[in-house]
């Protein structure tokens, strides 16, 4: 089956947690969330019938039926291909409202490491939390990756500015490189390299 089909199959997906488990209603809706389902009323959303995202959805159908509640996944199709282009567009709708949310928190860690360089305190552990940071930014980005089944129009700006962050904090790095492990045998700025004596062994 090709892309293109993909994107024209739909799972119509009605889920029902009452007389489940306390905790199943969180369990259904964070599993809904991070695979990007489209609400269409309370407890009725859609999804592209993605192999993966198909896989995804019969396993939490099973989890829900198994734990109490009920769940119900419908094979559909448009058939008016405005209305499939209108829901396509809220779907990218979502996801560029996240890509924007990436884009609004990164600032933070580049104005960091600008800080810190500017108060001449680019060291190691400044380094490896700003790596931390990063990374965390990167594993964001690949959830909201996983779920963009269109390629909404914001990803490349937020794929861009991670890229960018991530050049900065190579500049930091090499920053503090030099000011502690300076080359040519040089002691690090505002240090003196030690005095030592050579005892010749026995």
């Amino acid at each position: 089956m090709t892309n293109e089909a993909h994107e024209r199959a739909w799972s119509l997906i009605s889920v029902s947690t009452a007389g489940g488990a306390g905790t199943l209603r969180v369990q259904v809706w964070r599993k809904l969330r991070s695979l990007g389902a489209l609400y269409l009323q309370q407890s009725v959303c859609l999804l592209p019938a993605r192999p993966e995202v198909v896989k995804e959805v019969r396993r939490l159908a099973d989890r829900i039926r198994h734990q109490g509640g009920t769940a119900r996944v419908l094979s559909m199709a448009f058939t008016d291909p405005a209305e499939e282009q209108a829901v396509i567009a809220e779907f990218n709708d979502a996801r560029d409202a996240e890509y924007a949310e990436v884009l609004e928190r990164l600032p933070e860690l580049r104005q960091e490491l600008a800080a810190e360089e500017a108060r001449g305190n680019a060291t190691y552990a400044e380094v490896e939390e700003s790596e931390a940071d990063l990374e965390r930014f990167r594993a964001w980005m690949s959830k909201i990756a996983a779920r963009d089944y269109f390629t909404a129009p914001g990803g490349q700006a937020a794929r861009d500015a991670i890229e960018q962050a991530a050049a900065e904090l190579a500049a930091f790095e090499e920053a503090a490189l030099h000011a502690e492990a300076p080359e040519h045998g040089q002691a690090p700025t505002g240090t003196q390299a030690p005095h030592l004596r050579v005892v010749d062994q026995p």
